[in-house]
């Protein structure tokens, strides 16, 4: 009995493990879908030159008109950074024509509606009459898609565990992983594919001398993500598997 004890502590403790790994990677991927910081570019030209065009490139980057590429010049220019959801530039705070060169610089974000998001991409970005690039519009919705089937598949895991907990079965922990291994799946193709785009876009637009482009923390999270994602996945099959044998021989010694 003694060994029996033993060899339960050893799942419980995989089976916490597996679940503390699950939960933060589920805070790590909900934060990296709700911040946007996915992509940042940095402007290093002084923000003064900003101030006469800041007005008409903001009103051109909020605009419902405005394509890829003029959103995508702004970001360029004011220090953009990009999200899943929103793109962001820093724009001085009152940039009348009338007021001196101002320093005082304001964050100002724009969501993609769901009509951008499953928008297509054109070979030559801002210009509809040179075809559909299907490369990265399938890459642009797949990254907008696949965050949310991985937090659902361990939303379902995490279901199927809590009914385990309530039958008393370490064996529904074996769906458990495979759900929690899908979702890491998920979550390595987001990265993919959000690498893959960031790549393509930028081969069609080059970044200016005086821009410098890289990935943000939002982006690191999803990364980070993943593997926290295999290591729950592993941990829970490993403990339902190991375990089925011991159980079924405690149930049939009880029931005996």
């Amino acid at each position: 009995s003694s060994q029996g004890a033993m060899m339960d502590n050893r799942f419980a403790t995989a089976l916490v493990i597996a679940c503390v790994l699950s939960l933060i990677s589920t805070i790590y991927m909900a934060a990296s879908i709700g911040t946007d910081f996915w992509y940042e570019y940095h402007t290093l030209s002084p923000a003064e030159n900003v101030s006469e065009a800041g007005r008409s490139i903001w009103e051109e980057f909020v605009s419902e008109e405005a394509d890829e590429k003029t959103y995508t010049d702004a970001l360029f220019r004011c220090n953009g950074t990009v999200g899943l959801w929103r793109r962001c530039i820093t724009v001085p705070k009152n940039s009348h024509w009338y007021s001196p060169p101002e320093t005082d610089m304001t964050t100002n974000c724009i969501s993609f509606s769901l009509s951008d998001q499953f928008m297509e991409k054109y070979i030559e970005p801002g210009n509809h009459n040179s075809g559909t690039d299907l490369n990265r519009t399938y890459l642009w919705r797949l990254q907008f898609l696949l965050p949310f089937v991985s937090l659902g598949l361990m939303c379902f895991g995490a279901l199927i565990g809590l009914c385990a907990c309530a039958c008393r079965s370490l064996y529904p922990a074996i769906a458990t992983g495979v759900l929690h291994f899908l979702a890491g799946l998920c979550t390595l193709g987001l990265v993919g594919c959000y690498v893959a785009g960031i790549e393509l876009l930028h081969k069609k637009l080059p970044l200016p001398d005086d821009v410098r482009g890289e990935f943000g923390w939002s982006f690191c999270l999803a990364c980070v993500s993943a593997p926290l994602q295999f290591m729950a996945a592993a941990l829970f099959i490993w403990a339902a598997r190991t375990n089925r044998k011991e159980f079924t021989l405690l149930k049939a010694y009880r029931v005996a």
